[in-house]
């Protein structure tokens, strides 16, 4: 199936009360393993790429892999820009057929946010491509960005004037979670997820959900989260599946032996979170 966009994706997902998975994939065998287990599970999914990414080996690229991968599969999937780092980048993606795009313009003012995204949104909008945009400021650090400690939650009032005035198509929430490895177990603000609900009608994302314990995640789903990103465990998985490949035969030459063994952990465990989303049999 040819690669469709995010917006009747997370529409869906908003009226029947799940969420899709958005997976970053930072190779072949990671795109080859989120596409294997959506088919599995007949599950729609979204492949991702942040700036670290693309930097690596550009947006070209990574679109040419998840077209590949769409077209040979039966479900539903998008190729989404992660945490666009400016309107340039944005440009890139776009032009490159990414079928949804990210800016985020949350280490800037409110004003700055709003004007940065609003301008995305008029760019790629006539192409029909779908804009997700950040308010508040997820903690942590994605990529070379970093958010600081003062990790600010998103304003439920302030949510429903972004939205109103970007024209956005999806909304990350800031409501207590961290991109990286936490070191603690989060506590999210399930009660402003709530708030924010309320205010704004377009769909809402969930990021830093690494370590986040399944239970509130499907919590937050039920609450109104309608895209949930997955990032640094799936550079664990995948890593890990190499390093024991390797352990096991340190003669090991052939880069598809190892690899293989990553891609089968990340399957595992896309697996494993499709189904906690709820989006398993909606494709």
């Amino acid at each position: 199936m040819a690669l469709v966009t995010t917006k009747e994706m997370l529409l869906d997902a908003q009226k029947n009360g799940y969420a899709v998975g958005a997976f970053n994939v930072e190779n072949m065998e990671m795109v080859q393993a989120v596409i294997e287990a959506a088919e599995k599970m007949k599950a729609p999914v979204i492949m991702q790429t942040t700036p670290s990414t693309v930097k690596y080996a550009s947006t070209d690229y990574f679109y040419a892999n998840a077209k590949a991968a769409a077209e040979n599969a039966e479900i539903q999937a998008a190729i989404h820009l992660d945490h666009g780092s400016s309107f340039e980048l944005a440009m890139k993606a776009f032009r490159s057929g990414y079928t949804s795009i990210m800016i985020d313009g949350s280490h800037g003012t409110l004003e700055e946010n709003i004007a940065i995204s609003k301008k995305v949104a008029e760019a790629v909008h006539p192409g029909g491509v779908p804009v997700e945009a950040e308010l508040g400021k997820v903690g942590g650090k994605e990529d070379n960005l970093d958010s600081g400690d003062d990790n600010p939650y998103t304003d439920p009032k302030e949510a429903a004037r972004f939205v109103k005035e970007t024209g956005i198509d999806s909304l990350a929430v800031a409501i207590g979670t961290s991109h990286g490895v936490y070191k603690g177990e989060p506590k999210l603000d399930l009660d402003r997820l709530t708030e924010i609900r309320r205010t704004v009608e377009i769909p809402l994302v969930l990021h830093g959900t690494s370590g986040v314990p399944d239970e509130t995640v499907a919590e937050c789903v039920k609450r109104g989260i309608c895209k949930v990103n997955y990032a640094t465990d799936l550079r664990i998985a995948f890593t890990d599946g190499v390093k024991k490949a390797i352990s096991e035969n340190p003669n090991v030459i052939d880069p598809k032996k190892y690899n293989q063994a990553g891609r089968e952990k990340v399957k595992r465990y896309v697996m494993q979170k499709i189904k906690i989303l709820g989006s398993e049999g909606r494709a």
